[in-house]
């Protein structure tokens, strides 16, 4: 589950050391980082996995299937079916890449677990998914910090399995290259949070989650669509580039999308000037309204 606390795979340095947050060892993150490559890529490993693993892997995936197929999108369930995602052990990321490869052109990159933007924007514009190989504990079951493979795997590759939005997630990689270079990436980055990790879509069903960090969660899934704590908003891509999010408790504010493609055709505008028109403009609370936004849902947050 991406629970309270998580981030998407990403590692951003760390502010006291300067080090990407994977590398830094006062954070205390997990992952075995000494056999990667340059690229951060290493081993799956899928004969070490232990019995107990795969049997957490089956336990996670039958409490989540069910979730899913209350809330969300038809396209992640289509995605699950196209995977044919094994039920009870951890994946091989080899079969589930061949597979891909053949519906999107995407690939699974395994990696030791959070990596620098730099390497993650580059996996991505290569097309390639990185996913972390560890599994969380028995303990952890309800509450994760770090994403796992169960969140990488359950939550955002059955996407992948649909042209527009893999489309849509190379195009993001290949801007992360452009945003590195203007120091504009915790712009870009709340696009991921909200629109990846978060994001939900309408349909003639009404409104489903699509978010990886939702889906891989039991409880944030049914609160994105039930809960009326929440503002539900309209996507606009420069609104959620100045919105802060939440990493300890659930999210109090939500963009939602007619279809991918509202987010693929995002991507294709130069983003440098959107970058510059937003340079000094005041941070929007994760709870916050402002006067351009469509509001689809007012939260009773702003009630209390």
């Amino acid at each position: 589950m991406f629970s309270p606390g998580s981030h998407p795979n990403i590692a951003l340095p760390h502010p006291t050391t300067g080090l990407p947050a994977a590398l830094d060892p006062t954070l205390g993150l997990r992952g075995d980082y000494r056999r990667m490559r340059a690229d951060y890529v290493t081993e799956q490993d899928w004969e070490g996995y232990t019995g107990a693993e795969h049997d957490l892997w089956r336990q996670l995936y039958a409490r989540q299937v069910v979730v899913a197929k209350r809330y969300a999108a038809d396209a992640f369930l289509t995605g699950l079916s196209r995977l044919q995602m094994p039920q009870d052990r951890v994946p091989r990321f080899d079969e589930t890449s061949d597979r891909l490869q053949a519906l999107t052109g995407w690939r699974i990159v395994a990696v030791p677990g959070l990596i620098p933007e730099d390497a993650f924007f580059l996996h991505l514009a290569k097309r390639q998914f990185p996913v972390t190989v560890w599994l969380r504990r028995p303990d952890e079951i309800d509450y994760l910090v770090e994403p796992d493979v169960f969140h990488d795997f359950f939550g955002h590759v059955p996407l992948l399995t649909q042209p527009v939005f893999a489309d849509y997630l190379q195009e993001y990689g290949r801007k992360g290259q452009e945003a590195i270079q203007l120091g504009t990436t915790r712009m870009l980055t709340r696009l991921f949070w909200y629109m990846v990790e978060f994001g939900l879509i309408r349909g003639s069903d009404g409104i489903k989650a699509y978010g990886a960090g939702m889906l891989s969660s039991a409880t944030e899934t049914a609160f994105s669509i039930d809960s009326r704590q929440p503002h539900r908003l309209k996507f606009n891509l420069a609104r959620v580039m100045r919105t802060d999010y939440r990493i300890d408790s659930f999210q109090q504010s939500y963009f939602v999308i007619d279809n991918f493609t509202e987010l693929f055709e995002a991507m294709q505008q130069p983003f440098a000037p959107i970058y510059a028109d937003l340079h000094g403009e005041d941070i929007i609370p994760a709870s916050g309204l402002i006067s351009s936004d469509v509001v689809l849902q007012v939260g009773q947050q702003t009630l209390a």
